[in-house]
């Protein structure tokens, strides 16, 4: 089995939760940056805040995909995505649009899990570059996931 690379980002909390709260904290995180505020990273070379917000929408996407094909198939392979090649076409989308697409997917991902019975989160699925992993796991990457881009934006809008 592999390790979830997420994993330090969730401590003890509860995916489920934490995949329940992310959208909401979004939409504070886009109220309190602003227009301008979006437009801000954490460094130079760094995502912006905006680019950070179109990552976690198209990731749903990528999600909401792997979730389905995991649940359809007998130890589905994960189709892994460059990050970075995605991202180039972030200029042409505006952060309140990520956020809704996020919140939209993200509400049907968790009607989802939320309607599977408790042996499915055992089935197993292979990353190829992460190894055989639990649906539990994909589910607790998800909240990890959420949680490392959250602290992200938390740290832009301190700023």
């Amino acid at each position: 089995m592999s390790l979830n690379p997420y994993a330090s980002y969730l401590g003890k909390q509860d995916p489920r939760e934490v995949i329940g709260n992310t959208a909401a904290e979004l939409r504070s995180l886009l109220e309190k940056l602003g227009p301008d505020g979006v437009e801000r990273s954490l460094a130079p070379g760094k995502w912006s805040a905006r680019e950070i917000l179109c990552h976690l929408a198209d990731s749903e996407v990528a999600f909401a995909f792997r979730l389905r094909q995991a649940l359809a198939e007998t130890h589905h392979t994960i189709q892994p995505f460059d990050q970075e090649r995605w991202a180039s076409g972030y200029g042409a989308f505006e952060a309140p649009a990520a956020v809704g697409v996020f919140q939209a997917l993200r509400e049907w991902n968790r009607t989802l899990i939320s309607s599977l019975p408790p042996a499915t989160f055992s089935k197993p699925l292979t990353h190829p570059q992460r190894g055989t992993m639990t649906l539990q796991v994909m589910i607790e990457t998800m909240a990890g996931h959420d949680l490392n881009h959250l602290r992200q934006l938390q740290t832009i809008a301190a700023n």
